[in-house]
């Protein structure tokens, strides 16, 4: 438990959480068709917008209890991106954009623009900047039922990370997502001083062909892209472009329109690619999954299991921080795979509590790899008009490496992993 901080902080927090609460989460959208499919003559050339999320993350900074950097700090119980801290206040995401369509001569091509200046792992890493392009595309919708989309954008895949991140649900992605997917850029397999560019931010320059089918209360979407495989880089790294397959089918409720409407969704997607390391050359990068949403107005219910095999993100030597001198490194060849179940009950019109399970079982091909990430969170937010929410969320974590002997020291590192507590505060203008 969060024993170093005190109950007057618990309930300063607290009080402030409650003085600003305020959103309306999107659910069973098909965030397929959220950006560029605008409709003709009904969306302005030039519509500026953005978000703001604030946050508040604390951990008991329990120190390593074994390994290299024993009596130090714990990457996993301080705060992304920096490492540096386990508790404080900071701006996680501040982005602005613009998007539009109708112009005089073509009604039918979107463009959308987005960068981002917020503290995370996209404005930190090599080449990366404090107002960091995220988006920069253009939607053709000229041929019926084959839309093209180009540019930089996100990738048709997996649910928490297609979904629009203004209106997620919670704070922290789960271990599966933050791992498998929300890829980290490095120069070599082992001891990197840091990310070689900022985080893939789930998005790829390249060309994509999508669109959605209306067949009676059913709703039948497709993707089908291929981009550079280098994340917020625009241009290409290894002659190696990756591949990303989608598709979602989902059923209406109630006739509902629009980004909330309330629907039952499955969808299944994969990608497939590679990447080139300095010291071992080109290794695959693959990615697959499915998952079903629901939300009817008062129940939410998300699941999604996800499989990788190739590269993986290995995290950093003992779980040392890099301020004591801990490297990063990836797995060049290893298979993972992981799921999460999330619930939500709108217990008040305005009022969301939730419960979230997620589980990681990484590097699975090697016993000295092989580590099984579990979380459950425990949630709350609270909505009062579309613009604003507010979310608070408590983790019980633990890491497990169940293929080592009990007296190797890595369950003595893993057993250091503290719980968290998580708060945040987001404005969409």
């Amino acid at each position: 438990m969060l024993n170093k901080m005190s109950q007057l902080k618990k309930t300063a927090l607290l009080m402030a959480l409650a003085g600003a609460m305020t959103s309306q989460s999107v659910h069973a959208a098909n965030w397929l068709m959220v950006q560029g499919t605008e409709k003709d003559h009904q969306t302005p050339r030039a519509k500026v917008w953005g978000f703001v999320q604030a946050e508040y993350q604390q951990t008991d900074d329990t120190k390593l209890k074994a390994g290299p950097y024993a009596g130090k700090s714990a990457a996993f119980n301080q705060m992304a991106p920096q490492l540096d801290t386990s508790q404080g206040f900071n701006v996680r995401r501040a982005r602005i954009g613009v998007r539009g369509n109708n112009f005089p001569l073509d009604n039918k091509v979107n463009y959308f623009i987005l960068a981002e200046f917020g503290n995370n792992g996209i404005t930190t890493g090599g080449d990366a900047s404090q107002g960091q392009l995220t988006d920069a595309s253009v939607t053709l919708n000229h041929i019926p039922g084959a839309r093209i989309r180009a540019g930089l954008f996100k990738t048709p895949g997996a649910e928490e990370g297609l979904q629009a991140i203004p209106v997620f649900n919670y704070v922290n992605f789960t271990n599966v997502t933050d791992r498998l997917l929300l890829e980290r850029h490095f120069d070599n397999s082992t001891n990197n001083a840091g990310r070689s560019q900022p985080v893939g931010a789930f998005r790829d320059t390249g060309v994509q062909v999508f669109d959605a089918f209306r067949v009676g209360d059913w709703e039948h979407s497709y993707a089908v892209m291929l981009g550079n495989g280098n994340g917020l880089a625009m241009t290409d790294k290894d002659k190696h472009q990756d591949l990303y397959l989608y598709a979602s089918t989902e059923k209406i409720l109630d006739n509902s329109k629009g980004p909330r409407r309330a629907g039952l969704k499955f969808f299944a997607w994969m990608q497939d690619g590679k990447r080139t390391l300095d010291d071992v050359g080109t290794v695959d990068r693959k990615r697959s999954g499915l998952g079903t949403t629901y939300w009817d107005g008062k129940y939410r219910l998300a699941a999604e299991y996800i499989t990788a095999d190739g590269m993986i993100y290995g995290g950093t030597k003992g779980a040392g921080t890099p301020d004591d001198g801990a490297t990063f490194s990836v797995l060049t060849d290893e298979k993972a795979s992981g799921y999460y179940l999330d619930l939500g009950y709108r217990v008040l019109p305005k009022l969301e509590l939730n419960v979230r399970y997620d589980m990681l079982d990484s590097g699975t091909e090697e016993d000295a790899n092989h580590r099984e990430f579990q979380t459950t969170t425990l949630g709350a937010q609270y909505f009062f008009n579309k613009k604003t929410s507010v979310r608070l969320n408590y983790e019980m974590r633990s890491i497990d490496a169940p293929d080592l002997p009990a007296a190797s020291p890595v369950h003595d590192i893993l057993d250091s992993i503290d719980d968290r507590l998580s708060a945040q505060i987001s404005l969409v203008f």
